[in-house]
């Protein structure tokens, strides 16, 4: 194709947008809306992830020992710990720092409940290690394998107990399946119907038309210099539809992390960085917005080739 002919179809392309005022400003408009749909769900999701996964990572193993185990054992049993494949690392947590760590939860009130257990003979705690798994689907299986070091023909236990909240972590790991399923299904169907809801609007425009296309076809018009400016057409529909809700999107999640930044009592809440969703989001919207306007265009006037 020569520059002058790509650069007349780039003309007329640009023309027939603003030439066709309303027909294009519903195609825009069902374009932003769609797509502003999308994205929100989108962006939900996405964060539902994220939290799910944070949720999951905190999943750990806590390996309470018996009382008065030697140090040798310890040692032993740490060890023994790391090697299993799944671990990820193993920390040793003395009978003392457990009591700090319990008064430091349990705050002022902590203090007074725990005055005089300071001393090493009064100490109720165990010590222990905190376990943590390479994979938090994996904590069961990992926790199997601690409780077998404790050898059956030992007469003398080092490990008391292995303690992962059974029940609880399996539940868990059942609702963030289901939640994750649930939003990618729910996404996908939005995409499709987004994808239908803009070509069959876009068609529309089109169709509007078909007495242009008609006419340049009898005047001799090949196909190609047919199609070509509104090929052009759609993707500046799709460009200008989907910038609209990516501005939108984009400036509404920012504020909405400020927000929740500042916010003393939604710090637990963590989203997903702007720097990792935004630009991912942007582009997939974009893409989707020309791909689909492209895709509409041609397969519209494809009908009209015939006179």
């Amino acid at each position: 194709m020569r520059i002058s002919t790509a650069a007349r179809h780039l003309r007329e392309g640009t023309k027939n947008v603003a030439r066709n005022g309303w027909m294009s400003f519903a195609s825009i408009a069902s374009i932003a809306i769609s797509l502003l749909i999308l994205g929100v769900f989108l962006l939900l999701t996405l964060n539902v992830n994220y939290l799910a996964q944070q949720i999951e990572r905190q999943v750990e193993i806590r390996v309470y020992l018996e009382v008065n185990t030697a140090q040798e054992k310890i040692d032993e049993v740490a060890a023994k710990i790391k090697e299993i494949p799944q671990v990820k690392t193993v920390t040793f947590v003395s009978k003392e720092q457990g009591l700090a760590d319990l008064r430091e939860r349990l705050g002022e009130n902590g203090r007074q409940l725990l005055e005089g257990l300071e001393g090493e003979d009064d100490n109720p705690l165990n010590d222990s290690f905190t376990v943590e798994v390479t994979e938090p689907r994996e904590v069961a299986s990992v926790a199997a394998a601690i409780e077998k070091l404790n050898a059956p023909e030992d007469p003398v236990k080092t490990i008391h107990r292995v303690n992962y909240g059974k029940g609880t972590v399996e539940t868990m790991f059942k609702v963030t399946s289901v939640v994750r399923n649930i939003g990618l299904v729910i996404v996908a169907g939005l995409a499709l119907t987004a994808m239908f809801l803009i070509a069959n609007t876009i068609k529309l425009t089109i169709i509007a038309r078909r007495r242009e296309i008609s006419i340049m076809k009898l005047v001799g018009a090949t196909n190609a210099f047919i199609r070509w400016p509104f090929f052009i057409e759609g993707a500046l529909l799709g460009l200008i539809g989907s910038l609209i809700p990516i501005v939108l999107l984009l400036y509404g999640y920012w504020q909405l992390m400020r927000w929740v930044s500042l916010d003393l009592n939604l710090m637990l809440i963590q989203l997903l960085p702007f720097e990792q969703v935004g630009p991912k989001t942007g582009a997939l919207l974009l893409g989707i917005g020309v791909i689909i306007g492209v895709w509409g265009s041609t397969i519209s006037v494809r009908k009209f080739m015939r006179v």
